[in-house]
């Protein structure tokens, strides 16, 4: 019934800073823009053939907002050249480890606030073996 995610939806306090960040830093491209009145207010970003993000402009962001959604996760074949290529375009990223579900892991906020999870799969990872995580 459900074929994937279609888009997840994110508030840019800059545009133009948003767009670096996820085009030039994350690789994505530009599907379209919104326009209103002559004017750019938001944008599509293709992530993968079919899954996007899409992100409108906001005169403010309350990134310590409580929300019932903590973040997004790309699935990624090597944590580490992902590492490299954003912190060569000036981006933060964490350091790579093992999380309980047996994949690595790291983390960049864009420049909204908007906290992104990379994954990279290992043999032992549940997402792969489907045997329960177990938390300490």
């Amino acid at each position: 019934m459900i074929n994937q995610i279609a888009h997840v939806c994110i508030s840019s306090l800059d545009l133009a800073a948003t767009e670096s960040f996820y085009m030039d830093g994350m690789g994505f491209r530009k599907a379209f823009d919104f326009k209103r009145d002559g004017n750019l207010v938001g944008y599509y970003l293709r992530v993968t053939e079919n899954t996007y993000i899409e992100v409108f402009l906001q005169k403010e962001v309350d990134t310590q907002a409580k929300s019932p959604v903590k973040h997004f996760c790309l699935e990624v074949d090597s944590i580490d050249d992902v590492s490299r290529h954003l912190t060569a375009k000036g981006y933060e990223v964490s350091p790579k480890k093992l999380g309980a579900d047996e994949a690595y892991q790291a983390w960049v906020t864009d420049p909204s606030g908007v906290r992104i999870e990379f994954h990279e799969y290992t043999e032992k990872s549940n997402h792969i073996t489907g045997t329960d995580c177990i938390l300490c």
